[in-house]
């Protein structure tokens, strides 16, 4: 990126060049512009979302270079996480209720999900599963081994319940002859959103037309530790609700947790691994649970409307 800063150089002659990540900074006369490798041509996402009446994102200086976007900086200002994240989920609503549309769908796209989800269960029950036959075969277990036998009917607890719930979903899901999409980011995380005179939400190059779970989903595998995403979820569904397919398919898309590799060189290492691993399990067991009472109660009847 280098040869293409130099020539930016020339074209803006700034006073000072930063760079910030995979950013660079430039200040000049009239003013900062905020460098990115060009990854995808937003001018057509940008004007699409002014034209439907959704302007969280920051302004295009320069986008007729192949190479990169040059985009206004935004020098934001300070504010709490959990803030932020309440901010966020309001802009994903409105992001989600403005370019909502419904379009013909086939069994298959929904097989396909389906077919993704359990191929992707059933491999992690064979990893866990044997990473568990390794371990209890140990005179001496480690910290981590002894953590992760510890939580084992836990752990292919939640790979069980993503399985059963996988096969309730398609089995709705695969009825329907349409399905809802909208502009989803793609990138949702308190790093990608930014306060000042109003609200933005950066790095859109994820950007794409699909269900608007995918964002929730995203969100949430990148701030469930640090967020309450039971008061955010509410948030959400009280803005933009979910219907049970999509209600179904966020809880079993999270509740599919991420695999586990032990390092054998540091054994500090391979604690924190399994703690994020447990961490992530109990948080969300957490979250899901009041939904699924609900539906208990309501299905024997006892549920006071």
């Amino acid at each position: 990126m280098s040869k293409t800063i130099d020539v930016l150089k020339q074209v803006y002659k700034p006073l000072r060049v930063t760079l910030k990540g995979k950013t660079t900074i430039l200040e000049t006369t009239s003013g900062k512009f905020l460098v990115k490798e060009k990854r995808k041509d937003l001018h057509d996402i940008f004007n699409y979302l002014k034209g439907r009446n959704f302007e969280a994102f920051p302004s295009l200086i320069d986008d007729t270079r192949t190479d990169l976007n040059v985009f206004e900086y935004i020098d934001e200002y300070p504010m709490p996480k959990e803030q932020k994240g309440l901010d966020i989920i309001d802009l994903a609503a409105a992001l989600h209720s403005k370019t909502t549309y419904y379009k013909p769908v086939s069994e298959d796209k929904y097989k396909q999900i389906y077919e993704d989800i359990v191929n992707n269960v059933k491999y992690l029950q064979t990893k866990y599963q044997n990473l568990f036959l390794i371990i209890e075969s140990k005179v001496y277990m480690s910290p981590s081994e002894y953590l992760l036998i510890r939580n084992s009917s836990k752990i292919m607890a939640s790979l069980d319940f993503a399985l059963k719930e996988a096969n309730g979903w398609y089995t709705q899901a695969k009825e329907k002859n349409k399905e809802r999409v909208a502009l989803v980011h793609n990138n949702l995380s308190t790093d990608h959103y930014l306060k000042r005179d109003k609200s933005y939400l950066i790095s859109w190059e994820r950007a794409k037309v699909d269900t608007p779970v995918l964002d929730l989903v995203t969100f949430y595998k990148n701030e469930y530790f640090n967020l309450d995403f039971e008061t955010i979820l509410e948030r959400y569904l009280r803005k933009n609700p979910l219907n049970e397919e999509e209600k179904k398919l966020f809880f079993i898309l999270i509740s599919i947790i991420d695999e586990v590799t032990l390092d054998n060189t540091c054994e500090f290492n391979s604690c924190k691994k399994v703690r994020e691993v447990l961490d992530y399990l109990y948080v969300t067991e957490e979250l899901i649970r009041p939904y699924y009472t609900i539906q208990e109660e309501k299905k024997e009847g006892n549920f006071d409307k």
